[in-house]
Parts: structure tokens; sequence; C-alpha cells
């Protein structure tokens, strides 16, 4: 499993969240086909939004993305992009802490884009995610080739198998290595 390093600071919010890495990763294209109007999402590590904004735009009116961050700054950014364009009745913000995500909630799908290599210990963040999703729910790991070598890689999705999810596919995301798990229930 992989060691966790410095997790991204708020002040770096404005990289994390610019149209050069919307062209890169665009939420629409990586998520659409796994979100649907009305599912209730969650957005791990969502920093100040991007993920979190699309998502909320694809579960509709009757949907909800639980966007889960340990950063309150970050948290901020979010609620006001939130509000600021009309989301905010879809988003759930909520404050993890390091070791734990913290939520009760069940989830049709869950995203974790490059940061599970920022997690003290990865085998328990994947059952904490595993024992949110519904049955048959859907988690897309995501993480960056420059940071989590291909072994490294290996060993998160052996935690995540064991954790009770199965690999379905390998979603092509730019710079990235990735895995789409359903839930074995």
């Amino acid at each position: 499993m992989v060691e966790a390093s410095c997790v991204c600071s708020w002040k770096y919010a404005s990289i994390l969240d610019n149209p050069i890495r919307k062209l890169i990763h665009n939420p629409k294209k990586i998520l659409a086909e796994h979100i649907e109007p009305g599912q209730i999402v969650l957005d791990i590590g969502c920093g100040p939004g991007m993920f979190s904004i699309a998502m909320a735009k694809m579960v509709g009116e009757n949907g909800t993305v639980i966007a889960v961050d340990i950063q309150d700054e970050m948290l901020q950014i979010l609620r006001d992009r939130a509000v600021r364009e009309g989301l905010e009745s879809r988003i759930v913000i909520h404050k993890s802490n390091i070791d734990r995500i913290g939520i009760s909630d069940r989830v049709d799908f869950a995203l974790a884009f490059y940061m599970i290599h920022e997690v003290p210990n990865g085998e328990a963040f994947l059952r904490e995610i595993a024992s949110v999703l519904k049955p048959k729910g859907k988690f897309l790991m995501v993480e960056p080739k420059l940071h989590v070598s291909a072994s490294s890689f290996r060993k998160t999705l052996e935690a995540a198998v064991a954790a009770g999810m199965k690999p379905i596919s390998e979603p092509k995301i730019r710079f990235s290595r990735a895995m789409l798990f359903r839930l074995n229930k």
C-alpha cells in the first residue's frame, strides 16, 4: 500500500480547478457513463470541487453529491462555488479526518481522484468505501502516474479486491492509473 504523502494545500486550489486541467481531466467525459440522475454520489478528497460541481449537474435536482475533504478551506471554496452556480441543494459538504471518511449514507458511486496515495491507511480507507457503497455500487479510483508506481497501484488494487470490490474496467485517463470497481454484493 502506498504511504501517505503531503496533502495538497488549499493554497493551490486554483491549480486543482482550472480550465487547462478541465481539458486534461474533463469531469463529464470521465464520469458521465457512471452517474445517473437521482443518484447519491461521493467525491472523496473533493478539493475545490471540480468533480463535485460536475457531479451535481449529472445527478440532477433529485440527486445528491457528498463532497468530502479534510481541509475546511477547500470545503469553503466548494460551498461558495455551489452557491454561485445554484447547486447548493445538491451538494452536502462533509469534513472528514485523515483516518476516516466518516459518512453513514449509502452511495451509488464513489470517486477518489488523485488522493488515495495521500491516505495513511489505504486498506482501511478502501474497506470504508466498500462499506458505504450500495449493492452493485461503483467506485472509480484514479491515481497520478507521476506519484504512484505501477507496483504501488497494483497493491492498492489488491487491497480494494480484499475489501470486497471487483475490478470491472480500466478507464483510460490521461497521466493516470485508473480502475473502476463494483461492489461484490
